[in-house]
């Protein structure tokens, strides 16, 4: 029997998240090789139709990680993505696709092993969660 392996989308913002990701490759971090990651000028920028876009194409999760909060770099843009994914995960939940495929991290440029955790930590959860429910349709 074939194991699931899921599509997960990373949307990473440039100043800390993405360079987080860097940094992991760079200390030869290892981590599940299920995330894909876009790089944002900011996390703040992330709109909902973009997240939905990428589940409708076949991301069974989808992670948005960003700076650490009250470091972004313009001022508030991690508030407003928080503000965005809270929203849309309540929109998840109520079509049937879950909210808990969406999530929302804060980092430092300097957390190379957290961004490795956190890739592998929701590989575990969307493997719990089976494959996105859109993908039946």
């Amino acid at each position: 029997m074939r194991t699931f392996e899921p599509k997960i989308i990373a949307f990473c913002c440039l100043n800390c998240a993405y360079a987080a990701a860097d940094l992991a490759g760079s200390m030869r971090r290892q981590y599940a090789p299920n995330v894909r990651i876009i790089e944002l000028p900011c996390t703040g920028t992330i709109d909902q139709r973009v997240l939905l876009q990428a589940f409708e194409e076949g991301a069974d999760g989808v992670l948005v990680a960003g700076c650490l909060e009250g470091d972004c770099r313009y001022q508030q843009g991690n508030i407003r993505a928080k503000k965005r994914l809270r929203a849309l995960k309540k929109i998840l939940d109520e079509t049937g696709l879950g909210g808990e495929r969406l999530e929302m991290f804060n980092l430092s440029a300097a957390m190379g092993a957290r961004f490795a955790e956190i890739a592998d930590e929701m590989t575990g959860r969307i493997r719990r969660l089976g494959p996105s429910p859109l993908k039946s349709k």
